[in-house]
């Protein structure tokens, strides 16, 4: 059958004759092979981007979205959305120097940034309207500034090990799954 890292011309040739014997059940199998192997892909992209960025499993799952292969339609598309991330989703604490947050897998102090209003001595509350993002005074009382973190999930997820890892497992994963799956509906 047809190997990954032993691809000649007639492994090509029989891997052609064995989806042309499927007829009409080539692009069945073909889809099954895609939506599995992008399925896998999609697990791994968002383990990958959540050590990359510092970011939840959880978060990261609302911002990458897939668009499943159909007979139709052989593709499997991942996308991501999401611009400069606030702070407020790495793990955002407050201390007295300021705020911290775990950026990029490493924690990083922002200083002279806050989460909450009022005194340290007094307490601290939760300051209306500020819905648990981190502040940082530009200029007056009332003059505020929300940081972000600088990290985009959609170029975050096509550099550095997310995209290795996409690859490694598309090349290893989905000439495997198409060898099963043309045996599956050849019968063998």
């Amino acid at each position: 059958m047809f190997k990954v890292g032993e691809v000649d011309v007639r492994d090509l040739e029989r891997f052609g004759n064995m989806i042309g014997a499927l007829g009409q059940d080539g692009p069945k199998a073909v889809n099954r092979a895609l939506n599995r192997t992008g399925d896998m892909a999609r697990t791994r992209v968002v383990r990958e981007l959540a050590k990359q960025t510092g970011l939840p499993q959880k978060t990261i799952r609302k911002a990458v979205k897939i668009k499943r292969s159909s007979w139709q339609d052989l593709e499997y598309r991942l996308s991501a959305s999401g611009g400069d991330v606030s702070l407020k989703y790495f793990k955002a604490r407050e201390t007295l120097k300021g705020v911290t947050a775990f950026v990029r897998g490493e924690r990083e102090l922002f200083e002279g940034a806050f989460i909450k209003g009022g005194s340290f001595a007094r307490g601290r509350v939760v300051a209306k309207g500020l819905n648990g993002h981190v502040f940082q005074r530009i200029g007056g009382r009332t003059e505020l500034e929300k940081l972000k973190s600088g990290v985009f999930i959609p170029i975050e997820m096509v550099e550095g090990a997310t995209a290795a890892a996409f690859e490694g497992l598309v090349a290893d994963v989905l000439p495997r799954r198409l060898d099963h799956e043309i045996g599956r509906s050849l019968g063998l």
